[in-house]
């Protein structure tokens, strides 16, 4: 079984191919055979998991199991109290409502310079979001409904794998011990 950490770099296509012509994984994982559990958009940054193992990938990936998933956060504005305490209790998206989540304001981290810098218009705050569900473009949607725009969006960490010691484009293969903690936590955490 094979099992990788990737720091994926803003403006590359979660996927192996595009007919379009975009950055995908490809020229960055010369491995055949593995696929990422779940995704991040384009314009998003940071930590996938690649596997070959089907059981592993829908552990990742079924809202079922909780797996956490941390995210800094940029949004335009100085947020205020109110609005991340709705972000904690959870907002309408596309009619439905997000679980609750983890939302603190946090001091700017200090992440890699993207490719295409960041241009706000105004002040900005950096959030920390820990979400256990994953819907399409989910945090700039919540951010959005909320009246804070989101600037840029870098996955940290699903369950206990962080993006430490990588770099973007840089991915390296999972221990034993590590894929043993995901499936343990995966488990532990699982609702029907």
């Amino acid at each position: 079984m094979k099992v990788i950490a990737f720091y994926k770099p803003y403006g590359v296509l979660t996927a192996f191919r595009d007919l379009e012509g975009r950055p995908t994984l490809k020229e960055y994982i010369p491995l055949p055979g593995i696929y990422p559990a779940g995704r991040l958009d384009l314009d998003s940054e940071g930590l996938l998991i690649l596997s070959d193992d089907g059981r592993l990938i829908h552990l990742l990936t079924d809202p079922r199991h909780r797996i956490p998933k941390t995210y800094f956060v940029q949004v335009e504005g100085k947020i205020t109290q109110e609005a991340l305490a709705a972000l904690q209790r959870g907002v309408v998206v596309k009619g439905k409502k997000t679980r609750r989540c983890e939302a603190l304001i946090i001091p700017q981290p200090d992440l890699p310079l993207r490719s295409k810098p960041v241009t706000p218009h105004d002040e900005t705050t950096w959030l920390r979001l820990v979400l256990q569900e994953g819907r399409k473009r989910q945090i700039r949607h919540m951010t959005a409904a909320i009246g804070f725009p989101t600037l840029r969006l870098v996955r940290v960490a699903i369950g206990p794998i962080t993006l430490e010691g990588l770099q973007p484009g840089e991915w390296r293969e999972l221990k034993d011990e590590e894929v043993r903690r995901l499936w343990e936590y995966g488990q532990s955490n699982r609702r029907v």
